[in-house]
């Protein structure tokens, strides 16, 4: 570890444990990693780039307000991008700047303009993303992580009671995701939008009243087809139907012609194997309503049958809808 101590350099720590050599200002840190100098206004797209380039520390920038349009962070001959995490871009001019594989993990682009920027393969987890402008701007294969941080901040806002920071921080990662959306749809990113739409539609289902009505039907919803954009959530849906209705008529007892298809403990145990596959096969004629006739419900499995029928027919009607929305988008 370098010593940080030496008098006239900045004292920022990355988080490699390696410290900035830039000039401190006065105020302890360098020009690029001073949060109190004010950027504002400053044209700093040639002086970022040789900074960049020449190897400076470029994780934890203060560069509110900066003039960086149509920069060119692009780290030529390398896999990887430059590591610009924790750096703060706030309210930033962006426009046409090449930030191709940047990282930029818990850092801020809150209210930058990056109209027709290329983010292509940035990094981008616990990033703050409000009110960006992402206008034209090229976002094919981005990283945006499993939670925003807004969903973090939120979730754990939940668990300490703090409802209105909860409430603020949900409607907050809806207006990103909306956002993320248009510009995917927009650019013909279509798994990009298929997940901002789930996403956007659950954080606003985070915002209704718990145990609301509205709120139980919102994740019924999700779980049934993912807001529909999940046909595999319909298709599981669909074969738990059928296997727990085939269950039932196992249990209750169907006909088959003069014989009766139900267990017993008094067969053999391959003969209960064997009748519980009839009840299967029963399970899926009824929910497609194929309807052969050759097995007919009786006593309490007429409800069940009546039951799985209807909502067979609906799910696959679902089904359809659903594929054909994902292949046809």
């Amino acid at each position: 570890m370098q010593d940080n101590n030496k008098f006239g350099t900045c004292k920022y720590c990355a988080p490699d444990g390696s410290f900035c050599q830039e000039v401190d200002m006065g105020n302890g840190f360098c020009f690029w990693h001073d949060p109190t100098f004010d950027k504002k206004g400053m044209e700093l797209t040639d002086k970022l780039e040789r900074y960049a380039s020449s190897g400076g520390i470029t994780q934890g920038l203060q560069l509110k307000y900066a003039n960086l349009e149509g920069v060119n962070l692009v780290r030529r001959g390398s896999n990887l991008g430059y590591d610009f995490s924790g750096s703060d871009f706030y309210r930033a001019n962006l426009r046409d700047a090449h930030l191709f594989n940047i990282r930029l993990n818990g850092g801020s682009l809150m209210k930058a303009d990056l109209t027709e920027a290329n983010l292509h393969c940035a990094k981008l987890q616990n990033t703050n993303l409000l009110g960006a402008k992402l206008i034209q701007t090229k976002i094919d294969n981005i990283q945006l992580g499993a939670k925003l941080i807004q969903e973090t901040t939120a979730l754990e806002a939940m668990k300490q009671g703090k409802n209105d920071v909860a409430l603020d921080n949900f409607e907050q990662a809806e207006e990103i995701y909306r956002d993320v959306r248009k510009a995917s749809e927009h650019q013909g990113l279509f798994d990009l939008t298929g997940y901002c739409i789930h996403k956007e539609l659950t954080m606003r289902r985070m915002q209704m009243r718990k145990y609301s009505r509205e709120r139980l039907v919102s994740k019924l919803v999700d779980l049934f087809c993912g807001y529909g954009e999940r046909p595999a959530n319909v298709i599981a849906f669909s074969m738990m139907l059928i296997f727990t209705c085939a269950c039932l008529y196992f249990v209750l007892g169907v006909n088959f012609g003069d014989d009766r298809i139900q267990f017993s403990s008094q067969q053999v145990w391959t003969q209960n194997i064997s009748e519980f596959f009839s009840a299967l096969y029963y399970s899926v004629v009824t929910f497609t309503t194929l309807g052969y006739g050759d097995i007919t419900p009786t006593g309490p499995s007429r409800v069940i049958a009546a039951c799985e029928a209807f909502t067979g027919s609906f799910t696959m009607a679902l089904f359809v809808v659903v594929f054909v929305k994902k292949m046809t988008r």
